[in-house]
Order: structure tokens, then C-alpha cells, then sequence
């Protein structure tokens, strides 16, 4: 532990010491997937909905050759107001450290940075996956085969609703990583409760969770677990009413030849135009909804 670039905050160094339970958090949701001020305000809700369910929340950037494991408020902000962070994967992490280079982390960096901090569950809003048209672009994230290889448990509202959702559930089977829903028998789909496909595997409490994660460190499985949650109901969006919206900007962004890493974003802000507002508002009660089910499933787990 001593040679890895890794500094915890004051809030998290206690928790270490104490035995407190820990949710990591990604900061990509903060320079790429909301403007400011409301990235902020979601990272402050976010923390605090961890708080009051009795973990301590570690939002993992780099900054300063550094892996930071939790964000002082003055942190926090700077972090929400940087426009040119980089947005770090697997690929990218080290270049970053090495170079001394800001960076936000996506899922597969953040599970990566968790996994080195000994942080077993991690809060995000949705997971990348197989984008559509992969069979002609090869668009698949790096996502999910970190999720294949690193022991931290995902709790994600699914798969994001502009990704190709049944390809993204069959690489994922393929790859071995256990798709459990909370509490319903259909995989959510980002904004929308329902995406119409069954999950894999059900589990109703936070401690079978914690169980079931705990039984695969025990058998010597490689990965984690993906814990679909589904959005409150009061927050959702119809798939019916989005799936034209994301088409359109689907097209839009084959258009305009927008690939790689700038995918994601780019459609994210134009279904925030098109819903005037509606997945910004939707996306942060998903999120917080993630956080309190993670912390109730660190708090499940041995200190």
C-alpha cells in the first residue's frame, strides 16, 4: 500500500481507521455528465445520502500524480469546475499519474482505484457497455471487462438507456460477472424501471448482496458483481417516451462523426436538451437511489 500514489482524505483515513464502511464514488459523473453548479450539488447529496446511511462516501479522482481516495469540499469544487479533466479508463489511469495530469475516473478506473484502497462496493449512476452499431464501430467499454476482473460490487440503476442493452447483458454473461436486480425480475434501463428484458439473478436485501460478494471472494471468482437498482418510481422516465429522443440523437451524433469517449457525453447533453431538463433531474434521483442501496451493502460487509 505504501508505494501505490494513492492519498485519503481526512473523512476517509478516519473511516479506515475506525472500521467504518466505505462507497467509492466516480467523478465522471461530475466533468462529464452534468453542468455546474448541479454536478456539485449531486456530489454533495450524493455524500451526504452515504453519511445517513452509515458509510463514508470516497469520490476517487487524480490530481497532482496522485489517486485521490475521497475529496475535501474545496476538492470537490475545483474538480466541478475543471472543463478539461481528462476522463480516465483502465488505458489511460497511469499516463495520467505519471504526467501529473487532473483526471476523472469512469467506472472500470474507479473499480481499479477502489480495489487498490481495499473499498469493496462503489456507487455509480449507470454502466457503459455495447454501443449500438458495435458490430461496425467495436464501441464496447472497457467497463465491462474491469467488471470481470476487479472484486468491487457495482450498484448502477443498469446499463445506460442509449447503449445496446441486450448485447451489453449477453457480454457480460459471457464474461462471467453476476447481473443481480434489486427487487424486481426485469433489468432497469438507466431512467426507465423496465427495459423489457429479464434479469439473471434476483436479490431483495442488501445483505444477500453482501453475501453473495463475499461467496466469490471465498470460491477465488475473479471480478465483482453488477447490482442493478432501479430508479424510484416517481423518477422515471418511459422507455417508450426516451427511445425516439435517444434514436434522434443517435443519429445526430453519427452525423456529426462523434466517436470514442466523446459518444457518452455528447448524446447524455442532447437528451438533456431534448427532455428540457428531465434526465438531469432524473439522473440525480437515480444516483442518489444508488448510494443509499450501496452503503446499506458495505455496511453488510466485514469491516
Amino acid at each position: 500500500m505504501t508505494d501505490l500514489p494513492l492519498h485519503f482524505s481526512a473523512e476517509i483515513a478516519v473511516a479506515r481507521a475506525a472500521g467504518t464502511p466505505i462507497v467509492a464514488l466516480e467523478s465522471t459523473i461530475i466533468t462529464h455528465g452534468m453542468p455546474y453548479p448541479q454536478n456539485l450539488e449531486t456530489a454533495r447529496l450524493v455524500e451526504g445520502d452515504i453519511r445517513r446511511n452509515g458509510a463514508a462516501p470516497a469520490t476517487i479522482a487524480v490530481m497532482e500524480g496522485r489517486i485521490h481516495i475521497g475529496l475535501d469540499d474545496t476538492e470537490l469544487e475545483t474538480l466541478a469546475q475543471t472543463r478539461n479533466a481528462a476522463k480516465l479508463s483502465r488505458a489511460d489511469l497511469a499516463v495520467c499519474l505519471a504526467t501529473g495530469g487532473i483526471g476523472a475516473t469512469t467506472v472500470a478506473a474507479t473499480m481499479i482505484c477502489a480495489a487498490l484502497a481495499d473499498i469493496a462496493v462503489f456507487a455509480t449512476g449507470g454502466i457503459g457497455g455495447v454501443h449500438q452499431g458495435a458490430e461496425r464501430s467495436f464501441d464496447i467499454s472497457a467497463d465491462l471487462t474491469e467488471l470481470s476482473r476487479t472484486p468491487v460490487s457495482v450498484v448502477a440503476a443498469g446499463p445506460k438507456a442509449i447503449l445496446d442493452i441486450p448485447k451489453t447483458l449477453e457480454v457480460l454473461e459471457t464474461l462471467g460477472v453476476p447481473v443481480i436486480t434489486f427487487r424486481q425480475d426485469a433489468i432497469p434501463a438507466f431512467w426507465s424501471r423496465d427495459s423489457g428484458l429479464g434479469t439473471p439473478l434476483r436479490l431483495d436485501t442488501a445483505s444477500e448482496i453482501a453475501a453473495a460478494h463475499r461467496m466469490r471472494a471465498r470460491l477465488g471468482l475473479p471480478g465483482g458483481q453488477l447490482v442493478t437498482n432501479p430508479i424510484p418510481q416517481e423518477a422515471e422516465i418511459p422507455a417508450e417516451t426516451l427511445l425516439p429522443l435517444i434514436a434522434r440523437a443517435q443519429t445526430e451524433a453519427e452525423e456529426k462523426g462523434i466517436t470514442g469517449k466523446a459518444v457518452t457525453p455528447f448524446l447524455l447533453q442532447r437528451l438533456f436538451e431534448l427532455t428540457e431538463g428531465a434526465t438531469l433531474t432524473a439522473n440525480i434521483a437515480l444516483v442518489r437511489n444508488n448510494a443509499r442501496l450501496a452503503a446499506q451493502i458495505a455496511g453488510a460487509l466485514p469491516a
